[in-house]
């Protein structure tokens, strides 16, 4: 479970848009990216930071059961944060679950 405030942050993918040649140099919003430096051209993404980050063996785990968690930074994980009605990224109560029967597997 995530909130709408941790959905909108989203995960950015390696191929955020694919645009043709003509579009970047007409004028369009793709040009006015490509000429701040929002978005490096050219950059491996499985050499940055963030790629680094999410192979680590020793990152931080689920605060209930201790298992890896899926996103970078989350504190639940998805089975964890079902249970208790929280967002698993950022921990906030969504949903009241004490009128639900849930099992615990």
């Amino acid at each position: 479970m995530v909130c709408s405030n941790c959905e909108k942050k989203g995960i950015s993918l390696a191929t955020p848009s694919i645009k043709k040649k003509s579009d970047i140099y007409m004028g369009s919003e793709m040009s006015k990216i490509v000429s701040s430096s929002e978005r490096k051209i050219g950059e491996n993404k499985l050499l940055s930071k963030s790629a680094k980050k999410r192979y680590d063996p020793y990152g931080v785990g689920c605060t209930i059961c201790k298992q890896r968690t899926h996103h970078l930074g989350a504190k639940y994980c998805p089975s964890c944060a079902y249970k208790q009605g929280r967002c698993s990224i950022c921990g906030k109560k969504i949903l009241d679950t004490s009128a639900y029967k849930q099992s615990s597997r």
